[in-house]
């Protein structure tokens, strides 16, 4: 071997060093095996791989990961085999196949050579923006170059789907479920076509309409994307660091979806998904992320607004949702306890949202406080539960004539800045549930059971007051001041 082409192959090899310098806070023995520590073992006798035990194809990527012989930091069962869908462990082959580690490649390699496989996992783990931009626009792209933007839509939509199918393989649900309501949208394309709708052209406009989708999208679009769509990394790092079992993994998976709690023996059908919830709680405060308690749902407590108060109240912030007849699905986000009065309650950190028939949040404009109410037994003051607008026109309210509710907005509602989330302005709903999100408090509320039965009393007594007046109208007027209450 002459002197020249032994500096060739000694240039991918230092490279291939200092990436593992990087990922040794996620991969911890990588500097320890060095750079042909997994691969040369794996590769002897092993079919799919080329003559060099330094390169594999999408095949083995498929049968195998291509670095197991490093267990010190991947599980037994780090093979990707069923764990990805076979159409992002194409994407992720293709990313890799296009990681230039010697800066002086003209193409893409028909295989992917060990320092590939470590730039591009350490670009898109620990890399920065631009460096994770290079490898997701190799892995949207059919060619090389800019990718248009149709192929970006793609690319999202298997991405999102690449992430349930992961965590169900690893059963990493963490209790919620990825069934969805028969009839609805696929929940994958409605948080697809959200992340998408954070990209932006080249001019500074949207994808909107068939036309747009034939947009190129460069490097610098898809690095700016990233920054609106935090999620498509998130995404990204959960892919990577599930399919191919990391076991010293830096992604906190409570953060991303939290732990369902329902009593035991009190399971249901809930509105939620495992991509709707893990939607939602990226919005909610960071320290709420980790747990979500049910309070109340109509499948297990009844169609009872009184049922409603006395289970929410006193108990911490929490996610309101429900389901109207035409299904679309929504609600929003009190970040502080709910209680029973006349007066709007709340804070900046609520917020309403949408999760179909598109998904979506809305957060506060600054224009009002009206954030939360709720109120029973009153007279002269809408009864029920609302967020957001004002008396009568409420971005989100559930009447206490319970089934009944609206959302108003003409052409957004004042204090969210959201549009009507129901079908209908006036609607009816089957479907609700509530979730306390976070740690219980310290503090414990009355029982649910007697407030409860408190509230249910309210009606009878006003009735019972109505009709004593109407039976002894002579006594009760001798009985009452000028003030018209008892002297």
């Amino acid at each position: 071997m002459d002197e020249e082409e032994s500096e060739v192959q000694d240039e991918p090899q230092a490279r291939t060093r200092w990436v593992c310098g990087r990922l040794g806070g996620v991969l911890p023995s990588v500097r320890r095996a060095g750079a042909g520590g997994g691969l040369g073992r794996l590769g002897a006798g092993s079919s799919g791989w080329s003559r060099s035990p330094s390169y594999f194809s999408v095949v083995l990527l498929r049968l195998t990961c291509p670095v197991c012989g490093l267990s010190a930091f991947l599980s037994p069962q780090s093979h990707v085999g069923e764990a990805l869908p076979p159409e992002m462990v194409t994407r992720l082959f293709e990313g890799m196949r296009r990681a230039d580690p010697t800066g002086k490649a003209t193409g893409p390699s028909a295989r992917v050579s060990q320092e590939q496989f470590t730039l591009s996992m350490s670009h898109l783990l620990r890399g920065s923006s631009e460096e994770k931009s290079l490898v997701i626009l190799a892995m949207a792209a059919a060619t090389d170059g800019p990718a248009e933007a149709r192929e970006v839509l793609r690319f999202t939509e298997d991405l999102v789907g690449s992430v349930v199918h992961v965590l169900h393989y690893r059963q990493e649900l963490r209790g919620w479920t990825q069934k969805q309501a028969s009839g609805s949208p696929p929940r994958v394309q409605a948080l697809a076509a959200q992340l998408f709708s954070e990209l932006k052209l080249q001019d500074g406009e949207k994808p909107l309409g068939p036309q747009r989708l034939d947009c190129d999208c460069d490097r610098a679009v898809v690095e700016a994307w990233l920054f609106r769509a935090p999620h498509v990394a998130t995404f990204l790092s959960v892919v990577i660091h599930q399919g191919f079992r990391l076991l010293r993994s830096s992604l906190d998976l409570a953060t991303l979806l939290p732990e369902r709690q329902v009593d035991r023996g009190r399971e249901f059908a809930s509105l939620l998904d495992v991509l709707s919830v893990a939607y939602i709680n990226s919005h909610l405060p960071r320290d709420l992320r980790h747990r979500w308690r049910l309070l109340f749902a109509t499948a297990l407590h009844g169609h009872s607004f009184a049922q409603l108060c006395g289970r929410i109240t006193q108990r911490g912030p929490c996610v309101v949702l429900l389901e109207d007849q035409d299904g679309h699905v929504f609600g929003g986000f009190a970040s502080c306890s709910w209680e029973v009065k006349p007066q709007f309650q709340g804070d900046s950190k609520c917020f309403l949202f949408s999760i179909c028939p598109a998904m979506a949040v809305y957060t506060c404009t600054g224009y009002n406080d009206h954030y939360m109410y709720l109120n029973h037994g009153q007279q002269t003051i809408p009864n029920g539960l609302g967020m957001g607008g004002q008396h009568n026109y409420f971005g989100l309210w559930v009447d206490v004539d319970f089934g009944k509710g609206h959302s108003k907005a003409k052409p957004t509602c004042t204090t969210y800045s959201s549009p009507q989330l129901s079908a209908q302005e006036d609607f009816r709903f089957e479907k609700m549930e509530v979730w306390a999100v976070g740690d219980p408090s310290v503090t414990q509320p009355v029982s649910a059971g007697v407030f409860v039965h408190f509230l249910s009393l309210v009606p009878f007594l006003v009735h019972l007051e109505m009709l004593i007046q109407g039976w002894f109208p002579a006594a009760v007027a001798g009985q009452r001041g000028a003030t018209g209450y008892p002297a």
